[in-house]
């Protein structure tokens, strides 16, 4: 069942905390095999267990504590399981493509390459089943949220109202904010085996009582993991049709599902999703390339596409990087799918761990295992009503032995933590053991003293 609430156990033997080594006994065994393939195998063509020093390198996830009046308490090191970006070296190959176009001395005007094209379409076709799509449906976007903001000014009016699932990306939240528009959500509901499932009839009455004509859809859903089914996709679909509304898909982590999961692009399943959707993707997050900037659009309904590509253009700043284009040339070859598939292997690997270790160790924490992504999004309710503390006090204590996670009330679930798992696997053990010794199961709630070597980069 994937929606939990963690009871007691035993708590491991042996468990030592290291400087960034295994826990040979402390390790929760996994639930299935997917796990055991995300796990440090030697025999790996690339490398996602090294630890990546990011420190003076430009880097949000390990220069912000992104909570107020959090510290890290002496002696612990920094865990970065924030901001939704990964800490592994990017696909080789990418860097390869910069180095080679920077070598070369001049950086003039220049218009996206017919390579750049051909990568995208050959990437859609192999790694999504997309057929026929052509250089013309594809359009640059500086990012996800740019396409978000161009076609809410190309297709609302300020004041309108919008459709987003809850809980929901808060940078859909602050987007529509900043272009006045009004946001109504139709929630989420865990179903009895603690799936995330859509709500159709909420959804229906929702987009009638407010006289909504525009939908931001996620898939896969950030922040809760979720793969929909081509099922749910059709019937969202459908009603969105029947309501006569224009959709914005983000599918900026279709690349990201799990082992045993696939994406189902949103405007393959009927020709009417084929002509209402402004499909979003991009490399950066699969290839962990945001500080690039790089997004792309695929719209095959040229009113929709030329109403965009027309707002886009009107301030001048959603033009392209000729790093950023030789970047993703670089990602979307063959070998860039070899590196993906290993990452999904490490993600899932992961996932699993982290979700046996929270069913087993963190009593009070209620979790939906995500099927894509590298988040995990916790309901710590339970856990802080039974202790008698507020989610901020529970997020400070985290962070006070270097564990840096996400307040999760923006993203519209009251007393939850959003969590990034893209990381070592020995760090992220080393992360769930610090949150249990000294946060989850602490007998008491004083300062920790950090005298057990935790790790360091």
């Amino acid at each position: 069942m994937d929606h939990l609430t963690a009871g007691q156990s035993a708590p491991f033997s042996n468990t030592i905390l290291s400087s960034g080594t295994a826990h040979s006994s402390g390790t929760a065994p996994s639930s299935n095999t997917a796990s055991s393939s995300g796990s440090r195998a030697s025999s790996a063509k690339y490398d996602f267990t090294t630890l990546i020093d990011r420190t003076g390198r430009d880097a949000l996830a390990v220069e912000v504590i992104p909570f107020e009046n959090a510290r890290i308490a002496e002696g612990f090191s920094r865990i970065p399981m924030w901001v939704a970006d990964m800490n592994y070296a990017t696909f080789p190959a990418i860097q390869e493509h910069i180095i080679e176009r920077a070598s070369h001395p001049a950086f003039g005007y220049f218009n996206p390459s017919e390579e750049y094209f051909q990568s995208i379409i050959r990437w859609q076709k192999v790694r999504n089943g997309v057929q026929e799509l052509t250089k013309e449906a594809i359009g640059y976007e500086n990012g996800v949220l740019g396409c978000v903001a161009s076609a809410l000014q190309a297709f609302t009016s300020p004041g309108d109202a919008v459709l987003l699932h809850s809980p929901t990306y808060i940078g859909f939240t602050g987007t529509l904010e900043n272009n006045g528009r009004k946001i109504v959500l139709s929630d989420l509901i865990l179903d009895e085996n603690g799936v995330w499932r859509m709500d159709y009839e909420d959804m229906d009455r929702k987009i009638r009582e407010h006289h909504i004509h525009f939908a931001i859809f996620c898939s896969p859903h950030n922040p809760t993991g979720r793969v929909w089914s081509r099922d749910e996709i059709e019937a969202a679909m459908e009603i969105y049709k029947r309501n006569d509304c224009i959709v914005v898909s983000d599918e900026i982590w279709s690349d990201l599902v799990l082992e045993d999961y696939r994406h189902i692009p949103t405007q393959s399943v009927s020709e009417d999703a084929h002509n209402r959707t402004i499909a979003v993707y991009a490399p950066s997050k699969t290839f962990n390339l945001a500080g690039l900037v790089g997004s792309y659009h695929i719209i095959y309904n040229p009113y929709l596409r030329d109403r965009v590509c027309r707002q886009s253009s009107l301030s001048h700043y959603n033009s392209m990087n000729i790093l950023s284009m030789h970047a993703l040339i670089g990602a979307y070859q063959p070998e860039g799918e070899q590196w993906v598939d290993q990452l999904r292997q490490v993600l899932t690997g992961n996932v699993n761990f982290a979700w046996d270790f929270i069913r087993t160790h963190f009593p009070g924490v209620r979790l939906s295992k995500p099927q894509g992504t590298y988040m995990l999004y916790l309901d710590c309710s339970e856990w802080c009503r039974a202790h008698g503390l507020s989610l901020d006090a529970l997020i400070r204590r985290g962070i006070r032995v270097g564990v840096i996670w996400q307040d999760g009330r923006p993203f519209n679930r009251p007393d939850s933590i959003r969590m990034n798992l893209a990381l070592p696997r020995q760090v992220v053990e080393e992360a769930f053991l610090r949150l249990e010794k000294y946060v989850f199961c602490a007998e008491d709630f004083s300062e920790p003293s950090g005298t057990e070597a935790p790790y360091s980069p």
